[in-house]
């Protein structure tokens, strides 16, 4: 019994001395961020934008749509008016002003006529606007047609104005509601204004028909009128 109980103690010893021998884990260090600061850009100064002033000599002038004659009219300035000057055609011949009868418009005025006061020199170089068809007119003759079934075929004038605000060369084609097209032209425009084109086209029979006027380029419009043609036996 004696031994039962000494063999007992003597595991438990060195059960309890492996236990105290054993390692206890330590704790990892957190690593502490730092943030980079990122150095800041410098700001650029702030830029006047070069600009002087123009006063018309003797008479009015005109204020156009581009730097010269052949582009249309925007408005007139009087004589001793006065106006602000932004920009300059590369010649320096026109001078590029804000609109005084438009706050928020521009034109542009012959330097030959005017007075300016400022480095003009400065003025930045602006280029001419790019013209666009503006309106377009379309008549036909007669634009209605009723006649004896036994007349065809008919046949209607067509008279179409085209009007640009600057040269431009306008490609155009008529279309119709029978599914006829014709082939692409071109007018060529050496100014601003109207220009008028002359067709015909023929009817078989009687029916509901259109036809169309399309512009293609510059910009893209259509006008159309509507010809009703009718028969009787």
């Amino acid at each position: 019994m004696k031994r039962r109980v000494l063999l007992t103690g003597l595991v438990s010893a060195l059960l309890a001395a492996c236990t105290a021998a054993t390692p206890q884990p330590t704790a990892t260090p957190t690593p502490i961020t730092v943030p980079s600061v990122q150095p800041t850009a410098p700001i650029p100064p702030t830029t006047t934008p070069v600009t002087a002033n123009l006063t018309v000599k003797d008479s009015p002038i005109n204020c156009r749509l581009g730097p010269g004659t052949v582009y249309e009219l925007i408005n007139e300035l009087d004589a001793g008016e006065n106006a602000l000057v932004v920009g300059r055609s590369e010649d320096s011949a026109w001078w590029y002003i804000r609109d005084p009868g438009n706050p928020d418009g521009f034109c542009w005025v012959s330097a030959n006529v005017t007075e300016t006061q400022g480095i003009v020199e400065e003025l930045p170089i602006i280029q001419p606007p790019v013209t666009t068809v503006t309106d377009v007119n379309l008549r036909v003759e007669p634009n209605r047609i009723v006649i004896n079934c036994n007349q065809f075929p008919q046949t209607v004038f067509l008279e179409a104005e085209i009007t640009t605000n600057g040269p431009a060369f306008v490609i155009w084609r008529w279309e119709a509601s029978t599914g006829a097209a014709s082939n692409d032209s071109t007018l060529v425009f050496k100014e601003s204004g109207p220009q008028i084109i002359n067709d015909y086209y023929q009817f078989a029979e009687p029916n509901e028909y259109w036809i169309r006027l399309h512009i293609l380029s510059p910009n893209e419009l259509t006008e159309q009128v509507n010809i009703p043609v009718n028969c009787t036996p």
